[in-house]
C-alpha cells in the first residue's frame, strides 16, 4: 500500500484548491504558482498513482536513497543528485525503493509560464530525469517555497513561492541545456579560470590541455554548455570589466584597454563598439550623465 505522506520529520504544504483557482486567474501568480511543496525524509512505502496525471507539473528532487517512476512505455529510476520532472497530465506511478527509500524535496507548479519552461526540460512532453549540477541550490529553492507557505498563504507569500518555483524550473532548464556534470565539469573549471584571468593572453589549446581534452573536443563542449566559443566568452568578461572601469574611474581609455587584456587601444575600441554599439568614450559620457 502506498503512503502519500505521513513520514516522521516531514514538511508539507498544500494550498486550498479555491485559493489555487483564484491565484491562477490574476497576475503575477497566473504565470507560475507553486500549489504544493514538501520534504519527505526516508519515505518508506511512499508512492502515488495518478492514472490521469496531475493538474500541475511535478518536480521531485532526490537527495538520498532511490525511487522509481512508471509511466506508459517507460520506467525511470531516480537516485541522489537527480530531479524527476513530470509534466502536467502525464499518467504515472512513482514509489520509493523498498530497500533504500528515497529522501525527497518536491513541489507542484501550475501557470501559463510552466509549459514554456518545460519545453526546454522535456521537449517530448514525457517525464524526464535531470542530473542536477547543484543539488544544494535546488533543495534550498524548494525549502524557500515551503517556508513561504509555512509563514502564511497571503498574496505576498504566494508571489515569493512563485519566484522560488520559477528559479527551480529555470535551474533545471539550464542543467538540461548544459548537459551532464561529467560533460560540463571541464567547462566549469575553464570558466572559473577565465573569470580570474580574463586579462591574460588567451590560448584555447592551453585550456584544452589543462582539461585533458583535444582543442576541438574542448571547444565543442564549451560551445554546447555556454552557447558560444571561448574567445567570445572571454570578450564578454573583458567588456563587463571595461564597462565598470569606464563608469567608476577616470582612467584613460588606453589604460582601461590594457587592464582588461588589450594591448592595442584602437583594437579594444573596435571590439567595444561591436558589443555595445558605441565607443568607450561615448559609453562613459552617456552613463555618467545618466547617473545611477
Amino acid at each position: 500500500m502506498f503512503l502519500p505522506d505521513g513520514f516522521p520529520g516531514q514538511r508539507l504544504r498544500v494550498l486550498p484548491r479555491p485559493l489555487v483557482t483564484s491565484a491562477l486567474r490574476r497576475p503575477p501568480t497566473s504565470g507560475l504558482l507553486v500549489t504544493d511543496a514538501g520534504y519527505f525524509p526516508r519515505a518508506a512505502n511512499h508512492g502515488r498513482r495518478r492514472p490521469e496525471g496531475a493538474p500541475e507539473a511535478i518536480v521531485i528532487v532526490c537527495v538520498d536513497g532511490y525511487g522509481r517512476c512508471e509511466s506508459p512505455g517507460r520506467t525511470t529510476v531516480v537516485g541522489p543528485g537527480h530531479a524527476l520532472v513530470l509534466p502536467q497530465g502525464r499518467p504515472h506511478v512513482y514509489l520509493a525503493d523498498p530497500e533504500r527509500p528515497w529522501t525527497i524535496w518536491w513541489l507542484h507548479a501550475a501557470g501559463t509560464q510552466v509549459p514554456e519552461l518545460l519545453s526546454v526540460i522535456t521537449p517530448d512532453g514525457c517525464e524526464v530525469l535531470v542530473e542536477l549540477h547543484d543539488a544544494y541550490r535546488a533543495v534550498a529553492t524548494i525549502d524557500d517555497a515551503i517556508a513561504c507557505f509555512e509563514r502564511d498563504e497571503t498574496t505576498p507569500s504566494l508571489i515569493s513561492a512563485a519566484g522560488a518555483g520559477w528559479s527551480l524550473l529555470a535551474q533545471l532548464a539550464a542543467d538540461v541545456v548544459a548537459g551532464g556534470r561529467q560533460r560540463t565539469e571541464p567547462v566549469r573549471q575553464a570558466q572559473d579560470y577565465l573569470r580570474r584571468n580574463f586579462a591574460k593572453p588567451l590560448s584555447v589549446a592551453e585550456l584544452a590541455r589543462t582539461a585533458g581534452l583535444s582543442p576541438s573536443h574542448f571547444s565543442a563542449l564549451f560551445r554546447a554548455a555556454t552557447g558560444g566559443g571561448v574567445v567570445e566568452y572571454t570578450k564578454r568578461l573583458r567588456m563587463a570589466r571595461a564597462r565598470e572601469l569606464l563608469i567608476t574611474s577616470s582612467r584613460d581609455i588606453s589604460d582601461i584597454a590594457e587592464a582588461v587584456g588589450y594591448a592595442d587601444a584602437f583594437y579594444f575600441s573596435r571590439q567595444f563598439r561591436t558589443v555595445h554599439g558605441c565607443s568607450p568614450s561615448e559609453y562613459r559620457d552617456e552613463h555618467r550623465q545618466g547617473g545611477g
